[in-house]
């Protein structure tokens, strides 16, 4: 018998892996059915769908160069049957717990300053000499370091004069 490509054949299951099954026709050909292509809805495990010597309708997807056919199961079953069923974000799930309705997410607030954040640039349009804007930009970091020790020092379990307590 020959095969052809988008046709649905019956074949027997002659062998099952993890990955998909091997069906075999009256011609003496085999082909694969993918796990994917077993059911319309997931599969985890092979053999809860199909064992060896059933007889399965299968229609061909594809046939190789080289002679392999690909094969599904799900396509070969009536229109109506191959969709998965539909999910339903608001009902029941798996374990039977209900789901609380869905609200908005609240837009994101500024976060605290942090240590890096230094404002390079004066936002009033002073015309204040290189040199002293390099004096305040010395000064607010002589003063961020010694916070930053301040705080360290007392994380660490030391006093401020450098005495453990």
């Amino acid at each position: 018998m020959q095969l052809e490509v988008g046709e649905i054949y019956e074949g027997k299951v002659t062998g099952i892996t993890k990955f998909g099954a091997f069906v075999s026709f009256e011609g003496g050909q085999t082909g694969m059915v993918h796990i994917s292509e077993v059911a319309p809805t997931f599969v985890n495990e092979i053999k809860d769908f199909v064992t060896e010597g059933q007889s399965v309708k299968v229609k061909v997807l594809a046939i190789s160069p080289e002679g392999k056919i690909s094969l599904s199961m799900k396509k070969a079953l009536p229109e109506d049957q191959q969709r998965r069923p539909e999910r339903r974000s608001d009902g029941p799930r798996r374990d039977n717990r209900s789901r609380p309705p869905r609200q908005p997410r609240p837009a994101p607030q500024p976060g605290p300053a942090r240590p890096g954040d230094f404002e390079w640039q004066s936002k009033k349009n002073d015309s204040g000499s290189f040199e002293d804007m390099m004096s305040r930009f010395k000064q607010t970091s002589d003063e961020k370091i010694s916070d930053l020790k301040r705080g360290n020092d007392t994380r660490r379990g030391y006093s401020r004069r450098g005495q453990q307590k």
